[in-house]
């Protein structure tokens, strides 16, 4: 099978020729510098994301304070990862960048805020 993509990694945005079998990426042609078969390897076989999102804030100057995960999570567990973010009430001030809850699902990744609210 044959899968097209645009590599994300750099501006240059190549038009990737991705060959796949068994789900495993065989050969990739299009890529202009090495980024560009490491997304494609990485986009076919262990697609990852950096979720952004909101939580409640109660008794706070903003109603939704603006969140993200610090890394990427693999794609497939995103809905669940967004379910567990909507359970969040915030109650306190935070900061940029301040640890909103650790280790999301077991992920090794943690919510953050992105945005300071009082």
């Amino acid at each position: 099978m044959i899968k097209e993509l645009t590599c994300i990694e750099c501006p240059r945005s190549c038009a990737l020729r991705v060959d796949i079998e068994n789900c495993r990426v065989v050969k990739v042609t299009g890529e202009k510098c090495p980024k560009g078969k490491d997304y494609a390897v990485s986009e076919v076989e262990n697609p990852q994301r950096v979720l952004t999102s909101a939580v409640s804030g109660q008794g706070l100057s903003l109603k939704m304070i603006p969140v993200r995960t610090d890394k990427p999570i693999p794609k497939v567990r995103i809905l669940e990862a967004a379910g567990e973010i909507r359970k969040i009430r915030l109650d306190r001030s935070v900061k940029t960048g301040e640890i909103i809850a650790a280790n999301l699902l077991g992920l090794g990744v943690n919510v953050i805020a992105t945005r300071d609210c009082v």
